[in-house]
Formats: C-alpha cells, structure tokens, sequence
C-alpha cells in the first residue's frame, strides 16, 4: 500500500496495547519532495493528516531520538489531532537523522517535522539541511495575523513551519506507570532533558503516553504542581492545580476543533422540541440488568436507535444545502465531556446491537476516549447525537446540532413527578425531559413529534431492549 501512496508514513491509531496500522488513509499525508530540494537518500516525514478537518498537529512525543535507527513499520512520533493521539510509523528502514519539531510543538499538516536518513553516511547531511531549514524559517519576518492554517493537498515543495512555544498541558492519568518496581524509567528524550533541567523526579511521574512512557508535558505538569504547592504552603491558601487566574490561553486542538464546529453549525437552520417521557419502566430494567454490565448511555441509545429505525428521515444528513441522505446505518454518538474539551464517541448499528454488547462497547469507546486513542470512525461517523446531563441533575437543556447531523436529543434527569393519572387521581412518576434539536431543511416538526412518541413508547415499555 506505502509504494501505490507513493508515502513513506502514514499514521495509526495505538490504543494502550497494540498499534492499528491505517492502510487507507483519506486523504495525501506524507512523501517527498522534489529532487531538487530533498535528495532521494534523504526522506522527509511529515505533519500527517489524521482526520478530515484537522489542518494541524501537536507533537505529543517523539518515540525515537535522533540517531536511532528505525525499521519499517516503526512508530517515530505520536501526534496530537483535534480528537486523539496517534502515531505516526514508518515505511522505510533508515536513521531518525533530525527532528525539525520539538515535542510540544505545532505544525500545519504536511509541512516536515523530520528528516530520515537511509544510511549513517546521510545523517551529518540531514542535520545540515535541517539546521539550514530552520534558519531559513527563523530569518522569514513573522506574519502580522496568524490565519487558519489550510490542509495541504500535495507533499511536494512544502515549506517548513517555525515552531511555536510549546504551551504546558495539564498532566492526564494513566493506568500504565512508567516505572514499577525499581524497573527502568521509560521516557521521551525531551522528557529526560527537561526532568534534569527542571530537577523533576522522573520515577515519581506517571506517564501519559502509549504504555505509560512519559512526555514532556508530564514533566512540564509534575514541575507546575510542585511550584504550586510550595507557594500554596507559603501564603497558606489552596490554589486549583494547572489554572493561573488572569492568564490569557490559547486553544487547545481539541477547543479549536470544536470552536469550529459550533460557529459553522450557525448555518444550519434549527428548530427545537421538547417532549416528557416517563422512566418508571426503564428505570426497574436497569436495576434488573445493571449487575451485568449494563449502563443506561447504552440503554438510551438503544431505545433512541430503534425510534430511528421506524423514523429514518430523522436519521438523515444533509451537507451541501441542495439534498440529503437517508443514512442507511444508525449510529448513535454519546457526547463525553474530557478535560478541555468534548468529543462523541460512535455507538455504530446501534438498532442491531444487543444491549450486553453495546454496554461493553460504550465502556471500552469512554476508555478509549479518556486516553484519547479513539481512531476517526469511532468519533466521526455518528448520523445522531445524544447529550445527556441528567447525572448531573440537569432537568432540561437545549443542544448545539453537529454539523452534517441531522438532529441531536438533549437528554436530562429522571425525577419524581407528580401527575395524574388517566382516572383522575393524583399519582408520583418518575419523568425525564428530552428535547431535540434538528436540521429544519430536511426534518420538520410533525416527523420529530411522530418520532418522539415512539421513542417514548419504547422507553415505557422497554421489554425489546434486551432482545
């Protein structure tokens, strides 16, 4: 697949066991350049495109140093996306000759980041035209404003990025210490350089990288928290750990990804409705299967996937403004909040999942999710969204639609009402609000209403849930 690209990388998704090669990718992610500028001994590796509407990439860590020698199918890097870690394998056997890009950097997507020599010979070379590179970027004059960067569709003639300052990110646990037992430290590089320089103790850190390795930013986190603590104990008060009151931030990845979402789902004509489902029912299955595993995200998806099945105009997309598509999956996505930011794992033929299969499905997409090793067809192939608040005791909230959706139901809590019944009398129910935004241009008020009383009937009387 490397020789039709015409790529010598391309990028996997590693969850916290095993790397998961992409053999498809969707779009130019790295190759050479002409000739003329980069000899044939002398490859380049670049900012590689890790979904559709990433423009650019954060170095997470770089997983081999300079000097080392890489074989084909290696991990070389892990690089941040506005959704996930992913790391980035070569195709050639060579030498990691130079790092253009610090970890904790920022470069536009096919712009270079390395250079990989084929033998030890083109090393002192790749360093030359590295280091010439990178004065060259750094005489340029700065630009006055900053503009998104823009994806590039070619790899040839790509010019080199200068490298921001890496901005210190808050620490995320992981369940895979980078040392245990006296066992050696497993660390990046630049993570050891930055230990020394900051007088950190590395065994004392927890690794956020694949399998526990530590990063820079664990070590940038673990000096932050101990600077912290030691004014905290001076002045007597307890300050949140990683905020600075006052202080200007950028976004993160994932904060831009999403800031982009929400300003172009403006567009979209929305309308909204609101409907009371009772939960009485619903709420005695989960205790019924709560024991083996069963989780309620699950069990609303369930119930939301087979309302669709019945309704798939409400299932439907459109994207370009002149038509529309009647989706012929359903695939629930779950919003989950993380730290920084929010992203919405797939629930994918939810409708033909049993219920079992699909709470051990959810769990393992909110693991993943946490350790931000989802790959892109579990976080952007969703046809409807749901958002549910109500374990927060959120009573009722309206949602944002996400661009090239056709609708997403706001889900709040199941409280106790009082209400009456159908002999006049005055009863106590368990009731929750929904209320669903959706695309006016494809789906309109009757098909929500008609919707909405399915799925209120099948929350009510629940017993195919569990088939």
């Amino acid at each position: 697949m490397a020789h039709l690209l015409n790529t010598p990388f391309v990028p996997s998704a590693q969850s916290l066991r095993r790397t998961h090669p992409i053999l498809s990718p969707p779009s130019l992610i790295c190759g050479r350049r002409s000739r003329s500028s980069v000899q044939a001994k002398i490859r380049e590796i670049f900012m590689p495109a890790l979904s559709s509407t990433m423009t650019e990439g954060k170095i997470v860590s770089w997983v081999k140093s300079e000097g080392d020698k890489l074989s084909k199918g290696e991990s070389v890097v892990v690089v941040e996306s506005d959704k996930a870690d992913m790391d980035v394998e070569t195709f050639y056997d060579g030498y990691l000759a130079a790092i253009m890009v610090e970890e904790g950097g920022v470069a536009s997507v096919g712009s270079a980041i390395a250079l990989l020599a084929e033998s030890e010979a083109e090393i002192a070379e790749a360093k030359a035209k590295a280091n010439s590179s990178s004065s060259s970027s750094s005489s340029s004059p700065p630009a006055a404003t900053a503009p998104e960067p823009q994806v590039e569709t070619a790899a040839e003639n790509v010019a080199s990025v200068a490298v921001p300052k890496p901005t210190p990110v808050a620490a995320v646990a992981s369940k895979h210490p980078a040392s245990e037992g006296g066992k050696r430290i497993v660390a990046s590089p630049y993570a050891k350089k930055l230990a020394k320089e900051l007088k950190v103790d590395l065994g004392r850190i927890v690794g956020s990288g694949p399998l526990g390795r530590i990063v820079a930013k664990d070590v940038e986190a673990a000096a932050s928290a101990a600077v912290e603590s030691t004014v905290a104990a001076a002045v007597g008060a307890t300050v949140s750990p990683g905020i600075e009151l006052g202080t200007l931030l950028p976004f993160t990845t994932m904060q831009g990804a999403v800031s982009k979402n929400m300003v172009e789902s403006l567009s979209v004509p929305t309308f909204r409705v609101g409907y009371t489902i009772t939960t009485d029912a619903l709420d005695a299955l989960y205790k019924k299967v709560k024991s083996k595993g069963v989780t309620m995200t699950a069990l609303l998806a369930k119930a939301t996937a087979l309302a669709l099945a019945k309704h798939p105009v409400v299932n439907s997309s459109c994207r370009d403004g002149n038509s529309f598509t009647y989706n012929s999956s359903i695939n629930i996505a779950v919003a989950v909040a993380l730290d920084g930011g929010l992203i919405t794992p797939v629930l994918q033929d939810a409708d033909k999942v049993d219920i079992y299969s699909l709470s051990r499905k959810w769990k393992e997409l909110v693991d993943k999710a946490r350790a931000k090793q989802l790959q892109p067809h579990e976080y952007n192939s969703g046809t409807f969204t749901l958002s549910n608040l109500g374990m927060f005791g959120v009573d009722r909230f309206d949602a944002i639609l996400p661009p090239g959706t056709g609708a997403i139901m706001a889900v709040g809590a199941s409280q106790p009402s009082v209400v009456a019944t159908k002999d006049g009398r005055i009863g106590m129910k368990n009731q929750m609000q929904v209320n669903v935004t959706a695309d006016h241009r494809v789906i309109y008020g009757a098909d929500l209403a008609s919707f909405l009383q399915t799925l209120a009937s099948i929350i009510e009387d629940p017993k195919d849930l569990t088939f």
